[in-house]
């Protein structure tokens, strides 16, 4: 491979990924170099795969998918000063435009004009170099593996979620799903000093995994309700994104508590509107996360949350198809790493 040239796996079509020979990235002002090492994949890449948009963001031309990257610092453009080339880094992929009145008020998240990795039309990280803005590409300490490094991403999600839903010391907190956001929900809510931590799934052996990350309820629903478990928690962090479930779960909140929906669902959910005004339960969604990146990378440092245990299965940048539907062949699975230098 040319020294100005790189591979990438590129979405022509739905279930249509092919391999390319793209031009190497250049990084612009303030930006920097990535050789990535490590990238997670995620629901919505599955997503995009099988169905070609989500909601409103539709893939309309060619696409590099993968937005939970992780990799070394190559080099360095004009004014960007924060990396030393050599220098680990978690990557946050979202860039927004720094001006706008969402972005002042700390809500980068929100900006309208975000450029994020790996939704249309801006290309993502299964390839093998990318350029991003200095200032979320976080450096990671030496002890953390180019995994962990690549799930700060998902991590991130959780811390979050966490903060949105204001989880404290003593906190009864109830995690609807036990996918790789739901396990990071439960690790990040014991982490911010939850006492009970109730998961639940469909899946035995996510839930299994749930018990061994530190729930200490894991609830399989296909065998018991949730109501019947006389669970009621302060905090409800809905990670399933099934609108029954969210229903059910909303129910068994108790006064004063808070959800917050973090799984992707349907476009509606039935809300049980008359338990939530009489018991003044709070309610809001969470959209990706902002200014997460230290707190997640310090949790995941200190071994309070375990990032490596939740990787299933590594697959090479030819591999990405395979990657992207290995969770439909495997029930276990939690979380799909591609490294496309390999």
């Amino acid at each position: 491979m040319a020294e100005h040239t790189m591979r990438a796996a590129v979405l022509h079509d739905i279930g249509k990924i092919t391999i390319e020979e793209r031009s190497r990235p250049r990084p612009g002002p303030r930006e920097v170099l990535v050789r990535v090492a490590a990238v997670g994949t995620c629901g919505s890449d599955v997503h995009y795969y099988e169905h070609g948009r989500i909601g409103d963001f539709v893939v309309e031309s060619p696409l590099i998918l993968g937005h939970e990257p992780a990799g070394t610092v190559t080099a360095a453009g004009p004014d960007a000063r924060r990396h030393r080339p050599g220098q680990r880094v978690s990557l946050e992929p979202g860039v927004p435009d720094f001006t706008c009145p969402q972005c002042r008020a700390g809500r980068y998240n929100l900006c309208p004009k975000m450029r994020f990795f790996g939704t249309p039309p801006i290309d993502g990280a299964f390839c093998e170099y990318v350029t991003l803005h200095e200032e979320f590409a976080h450096p990671v300490p030496d002890g953390l593996s180019d995994d962990a490094a690549a799930l700060i991403e998902p991590l991130s999600v959780g811390v979050w979620a966490c903060r949105k839903a204001r989880v404290a010391p003593g906190a009864r907190v109830l995690v609807t799903g036990a996918g790789p956001v739901g396990l990071l929900c439960l690790q990040t809510a014991r982490a911010f000093g939850a006492t009970d931590v109730m998961v639940t799934d469909v899946n035995p052996a996510r839930l299994a995994l749930a018990r061994d990350l530190g729930a200490t309820a894991a609830l399989d629903v296909r065998h018991t309700a949730l109501p019947e478990a006389g669970f009621e928690p302060d905090v409800l962090l809905e990670c399933s994104g099934h609108p029954l479930a969210i229903a059910e779960a909303v129910r068994a909140v108790g006064r004063a508590g808070r959800v917050v929906l973090v799984g992707m669902g349907g476009e509606q959910i039935p809300l049980p509107l008359s338990h939530v005004q009489t018991r003044e339960i709070q309610v809001t969604g969470t959209f990706r996360y902002a200014g997460t990146w230290p707190a997640a990378i310090a949790l995941a440092a200190s071994g309070r949350v375990q990032l490596d245990v939740l990787v299933s299965g590594h697959y090479g940048l030819a591999d990405v198809e395979q990657a992207l539907t290995a969770g439909a062949r495997d029930p276990a699975l939690v979380k799909a790493v591609v490294r496309p230098q390999e």
